[in-house]
């Protein structure tokens, strides 16, 4: 697409697709707090109550109508809204101001903002999006509280939103059959607008920056959400070309659906694995919808966030064996807790750091918090216990073989002790790790002698490598896996793997890039595990690649010297075989 002309604001690639339309500003609708003395704080602290329902009520409604649309776990973020309505602390605390003579708004804003400030001070913006949510939760009650209605912009025709930043309800808000994208000023790729919009599968490019607001509404736009670019007014030859663009890839889309139960099998005869990651239980049955064939990432993090308590081991055996009852004889990959860094635990009291995504994470909390992973290790064995599931369980976060040593011993531990309670267990599994820490590739050789394969998760392995934090929208854009860096780390690992016979699995957003799939399997990749949406056109993309061609553009690749200049490597050759961007 030719641009040379256009204005083009680049930001962050939150929700893949492509979209064009006219804009429309949605503004946040400010509401005035008033502070004033009460004598009745009984009455006072009843229509605070009273506001708490009411708006429980709302979240419980718009969590099944986000439900009923993604059949995801976008809708869980509304869950976590409902629960801190529920938070003895937060309503502790405005009760407390209002027995002190303060009316309940100024009261309840107050007690928001205290654990709201909180969450801002913490450097990492995944956790600082809780911040939001306590404030879209304060801000639905304050409504509530003042009688106004907290509607967004209405939608009167098709429109790309652009917003400094939309908060969950505002998205939720905003009439999904009108609304063609969103464009946001601030926000990164793990912002409740970039969860949401993927769940509906709406584009959204994030962390543009000032210049996305002085665009006049109504101004017709283009929105590349997997490029992450906006045009602003485009000529009628940039235009056509991107509507042309925008029809290829819904026919690309419809033709790979149709095909999706098919196995992906090379243009040579080789056949693929394609799986897909999980999240959840809800997000189980749209794996195999998508034609995945076995689960190649299940992240067990769902089991432990917005709540209160640690499961017990029985909710961990029931919510497994819901999800592995879907994909019965075919491959399930188990991450182990992935805590710290982006996911925060309140109940187990996790120190803050001042930068966690470089702390006490992963698997190097095993040592101090042997019973979780114990208790883990034994709910996944006995979920496992039936014939036909293929379990496999891995380690994120490793950097060394004394974290594997421990892991193993705890779970020669958890095999031991259900074998002493009489308990069935799945017995032989699969053990492995992810590859996500630079050092642990440079370890790879010895590493692959322990465990039985290797997962990349090229999204922090990305990060880690290039020192770029992927959730800072100032850099962000640098944090690219394409990167000939971070691809010479994943030869590198593949290559040692094989070389002691073990299988490589790649987890991270770059096996669901279509402009990869070339490289990965010259590089000799032997499992692609991605979003269940993307495996249709993955599959699709790999049955006409040949083999041999592929490792010969993997080796050219790998000579660049960025990102860009390996995606439109890659273009070039998929244009070749008639697959257009």
């Amino acid at each position: 697409m030719n641009t040379k002309n256009c204005n083009i604001i680049v930001g962050i690639a939150a929700a893949p697709g492509l979209a064009h339309g006219r804009t429309i500003i949605v503004r946040k609708k400010e509401l005035a707090v008033p502070e004033y003395r009460v004598e009745d704080t009984d009455s006072e602290i009843t229509r605070l109550m009273t506001a708490v329902e009411t708006s429980r009520d709302e979240i419980a409604e718009v969590k099944n109508e986000v439900s009923g649309r993604t059949r995801t776990n976008e809708a869980e973020i509304f869950e976590a809204h409902k629960m801190f309505l529920e938070d003895t602390d937060l309503l502790g605390r405005a009760e407390k101001g209002i027995k002190g003579g303060t009316n309940a708004e100024k009261a309840w804003i107050d007690a928001i903002e205290f654990f709201a400030q909180k969450m801002d001070q913490i450097p990492d913006e995944t956790l600082r999006a809780r911040a939001v949510d306590i404030r879209d939760v304060g801000h639905r009650v304050l409504g509530h509280l003042l009688g106004e209605s907290l509607g967004t912009t209405p939608l009167t025709e098709p429109s790309i939103i652009l917003a400094r930043d939309l908060t969950p309800s505002e998205t939720v808000s905003l009439n999904k059959e009108l609304t063609l994208g969103y464009c946001t000023v601030e926000g990164g790729p793990t912002s409740h607008v970039a969860i949401l919009a993927k769940g509906f599968g709406i584009p959204a490019v994030v962390g543009t920056g000032e210049a996305l607001l002085e665009i006049e509404e109504g101004t017709l736009v283009l929105v590349d959400g997997s490029e992450g670019k906006v045009t602003v007014a485009p000529d009628d030859e940039t235009l056509k070309s991107f509507i042309q663009r925008a029809e290829e890839a819904k026919n690309r889309f419809s033709e790979a659906r149709k095909a999706a139960q098919k196995p992906a099998v090379t243009a040579d005869g080789d056949r693929v694995e394609v799986v897909a990651n999980i999240g959840g239980v809800l997000d189980a049955p749209l794996g195999v919808k998508n034609g995945a064939e076995g689960i190649g990432l299940l992240r067990t993090e769902f089991l432990y966030l917005d709540r209160n308590s640690l499961p017990t081991e029985q909710e961990q055996i029931d919510a497994y064996s819901a999800i592995f009852e879907h994909y019965l004889d075919k491959p399930i990959v188990v991450r182990t807790l992935d805590i710290g860094g982006d996911k925060e635990i309140p109940y187990l009291d996790l120190p803050e750091e001042l930068n966690p995504f470089l702390g006490w994470r992963g698997i190097r909390l095993i040592e101090e918090m042997e019973d979780i992973f114990l208790k883990q290790f034994r709910a996944l064995l006995q979920a496992g216990a039936n014939a036909t599931v293929d379990l496999r369980i891995m380690l994120p976060m490793v950097s060394g073989l004394a974290e594997i040593v421990s892991a193993k011993k705890l779970l020669n531990k958890a095999r031991e002790g259900l074998k002493e309670e009489g308990k069935a267990f799945a017995d032989p599994i699969q053990f492995g790790i992810m590859i996500e820490v630079p050092s642990a590739v440079l370890l790879a050789d010895r590493l692959a002698k322990e465990v039985d394969f290797f997962s990349i998760g090229t999204n922090d392995l990305t990060q880690y490598t290039l020192a770029v934090d992927r959730t800072n929208s100032k850099v962000a854009h640098l944090a690219h896996p394409l990167n000939p860096a971070v691809l010479a780390l994943i030869k590198q690992t593949i290559d040692c793997a094989h070389a002691e016979g073990k299988w490589v699995g790649l987890c991270g957003e770059l096996a669901g890039d279509r402009l990869a799939a070339p490289i990965l399997l010259g590089l000799g990749l032997d499992e692609f595990s991605m979003s269940p949406a993307s495996v249709p056109e993955i599959k699709n993309v790999l049955r006409v690649l040949h083999k041999e061609d592929c490792q010969n553009v993997a080796k050219e690749v790998l000579l660049l010297t960025s990102a860009e200049q390996v995606r439109e490597h890659c273009r070039a050759f998929l244009a070749d075989l008639g697959i257009a961007d």
